[in-house]
């Protein structure tokens, strides 16, 4: 595989975007049971069809996988950082692809992700250590597949935050008229890019229709970067809208 692959989180409701042709599954999808979300993972590995549109493939279908307490234990845990996550094969859950296991997290403070395969061997470990914690400023995500040295990124170029916070008032003002129906406030920098010894792996970057994460190394295992773009959307900001935290 080449390095131009690129993976992005998906509702499976919009099988057909602009520009893009995705692949079809043969009968109907199930219903999200007991609130257990799950999108599509999608991944575009630079191919076209005929008529000139991206081919696009579903990696995987991503679902949060709720604890005994149902929903309300679920999201208590996850704004302590807590995720619990399966990645389906198929859109009917009957082959898994990974899991995402939370091996530490606690508010406000660095969280580690295990990333397994469907028999339990390590695919790799995701840590997201928040900004604001020993002296950092910007978010910091390391991703370490298992056999590979560890891959670090920072959430958001510095010049994109000081602008950001330069106009924070009116972001202030923009997130209250958001709340009462009209307008809305810009999300903060995304942009992430990972680097090994000082070359870019990975980058995670506005695609036009949403945030893509751009595989810039062959060698990168899809499990586990489909992982990452499960938890890097399930950790958006307070102006965002992280797909596992729907209260349904």
């Amino acid at each position: 595989m080449g390095r131009g692959r690129k993976m992005w989180l998906g509702d499976s409701g919009e099988r057909f975007q602009s520009g893009h042709t995705a692949d079809k599954h043969e009968g109907s999808e199930p219903e999200d049971e007991d609130g257990a979300l799950y999108r599509e993972i999608r991944m575009w590995e630079g191919g076209q069809a005929p008529d000139g549109t991206d081919l696009v493939r579903t990696v995987a279908y991503p679902e949060r996988t709720l604890p005994p307490g149902g929903l309300d234990e679920y999201q208590k845990e996850r704004k302590r950082g807590s995720r619990s996550i399966v990645l389906w094969a198929d859109p009917h859950r009957e082959r898994r692809l990974a899991t995402v296991v939370t091996r530490t997290a606690s508010k406000g403070r660095p969280a580690t992700y295990d990333v397994v395969d469907e028999s339990g061997a390590p695919l790799g470990s995701i840590v997201r250590e928040p900004a604001a914690r020993g002296g950092r400023v910007r978010t910091r995500w390391t991703v370490r597949q298992t056999g590979r040295p560890a891959a670090v990124g920072h959430k958001g170029h510095p010049f994109w935050w000081i602008v950001w916070w330069l106009i924070w008032p009116v972001q202030l003002a923009l997130a209250f008229l958001s709340v009462m129906g009209g307008g809305g406030a810009a999300r903060t920098p995304r942009r992430t890019k990972w680097r090994i010894a000082g070359e870019t792996v990975l980058d995670w970057h506005d695609g036009g229709n949403e945030f893509q994460l751009s595989l810039l190394a062959d060698w990168w295992d899809e499990r586990l970067i489909a992982a990452l773009v499960a938890l890097e959307e399930s950790h958006e900001s307070w102006l965002g809208d992280p797909w596992d935290n729907v209260s349904h």
